[in-house]
């Protein structure tokens, strides 16, 4: 037999869970031990994970003299998309209101109360840090992307002297991304968990809410591709029927497998084939994958509110906008690989003092959840590709 992959353990350990859930409640009430085990290897994941890919990031590209036109205008077009797919993700997470049927965490929801300071000067102030190491140890993501985008850029600035420091963050990196694939192991554990205790304690309903958020996520999805990218093929008068042939098997292959690297040398190789320059292709397409992740954003608002829509905790419009903007930069740090996500969504819990158990459970549906926001990733990236060889003036045949 074909050995199973971690997706297909992820749903057997989620119907374990509800299994124990509904026909043994107080034994699956005592396991809250095995996903909170879960949870702290996650948080320990979190900060070395994201400065270490954002410095390196921010410094292999070299500094915006050498990046040239290309990359300014690329990164002009990957944060206009990101904010937009953030902003339609928090209008439809308020819309809908997924999360009212999944009662997380509701004794930690009451003493959960946003950090977030009051007015501008203050948003400002809170967000640097006095120390990288005690950004670290609070998991203040915010902080530790403030330290790391600058951090990155000085690196670029000094050039050559800077490799050894640049080297050693791109070896940390890949260790902290075979950690996140060890922890990811546990992962059928851990969800088998939180589910059984969720269900345990609140009753087979709340899985309703689940179901809600998942359909949430896929319409959200649709509005996404017809609201945030399809403007972009129609402003920069790309040929809709060449790009949809040529985008369908990359986009497929992010979906079945819920990794943006599995479509990646389909990706490159089909926007040549539509003629989009190599150069081009070879720039933007791999950056996107660290600074255009569309679907990443699009589910990263959704989770974060749906956490504290399912906690009880009231976010304020000056709440949300501050986490907007915690998203905004910190899913430029997310992998290419299944499920990263979820180590920036704990960590924008963390920031925002929202129930870690929200990301546990959550995990239960991720991997449907995965589908849908790699493939968005993947149209996205090649899309970028497309609009940034169209604004610099090449063309394509019909």
């Amino acid at each position: 037999m074909k050995r199973l992959g971690l997706t297909s353990w992820i749903f057997i350990g989620m119907a374990v869970g509800v299994a124990l859930g509904v026909f043994d409640p107080a034994l699956a009430r005592q396991l809250g031990w095995v996903s909170n085990i879960f949870l702290r290897l996650i948080r320990a994941i979190i900060s070395l994970l994201i400065f270490a890919t954002l410095v390196t990031g921010i410094a292999g590209s070299g500094d915006l003299k050498r990046m040239g036109r290309i990359g300014g205008k690329a990164i002009v077009y990957f944060e206009i998309v990101t904010t937009l797919a953030l902003l339609l993700g928090l209008a439809a997470v308020n819309l809908v209101r997924p999360g009212d049927g999944v009662p997380i965490a509701a004794m930690a929801a009451d003493k959960a109360v946003t950090q977030a300071p009051a007015g501008f000067g203050a948003t400002i102030e809170h967000i640097v840090p006095t120390s990288l190491a005690d950004a670290m140890a609070r998991n203040d993501v915010l902080q530790v992307v403030v330290f790391a985008f600058l951090f990155g850029a000085a690196c670029a600035g000094v050039g050559a002297k800077a490799e050894p420091v640049v080297t050693f963050c791109g070896s940390l990196a890949e260790v902290m991304f075979r950690f996140t694939k060890y922890v990811m192991s546990l992962a059928p554990f851990g969800v088998g968990a939180a589910i059984a205790v969720t269900v345990g304690s609140k009753g087979v309903a709340v899985l309703f809410g689940l179901g809600k958020l998942i359909g949430t996520m896929y319409v959200s999805a649709v509005l996404c591709i017809l609201v945030v990218l399809l403007p972009g093929l129609i402003l920069f008068r790309i040929p809709l029927g060449r790009f949809y042939r040529l985008v369908r098997e990359p986009f497929l292959i992010g979906f079945s497998t819920a990794s943006s690297e599995a479509a990646l040398p389909l990706a490159l190789e089909n926007m040549e084939t539509l003629g989009v320059p190599k150069h081009i292709v070879g720039f933007v397409i791999p950056t996107g994958y660290s600074f255009n992740l569309v679907g990443s954003a699009l589910y990263l608002s959704l989770a974060s509110v749906f956490v504290a829509q399912a906690a009880g905790v009231r976010l304020g419009f000056n709440d949300q906008l501050l986490m907007m903007l915690t998203l905004m930069l910190t899913s430029k740090g997310v992998a290419g690989v299944p499920r990263a996500a979820l180590v920036i969504l704990a960590g924008t819990l963390a920031t925002f003092h929202l129930p870690l158990e929200g990301a546990a459970v959550l995990l239960g549906v991720d991997a449907v959840l995965d589908m849908a926001r790699t493939s968005i990733n993947v149209l996205g990236n090649c899309l970028a590709s497309a609009v940034v060889a169209r604004w610099e003036g090449y063309k394509f045949a019909a």
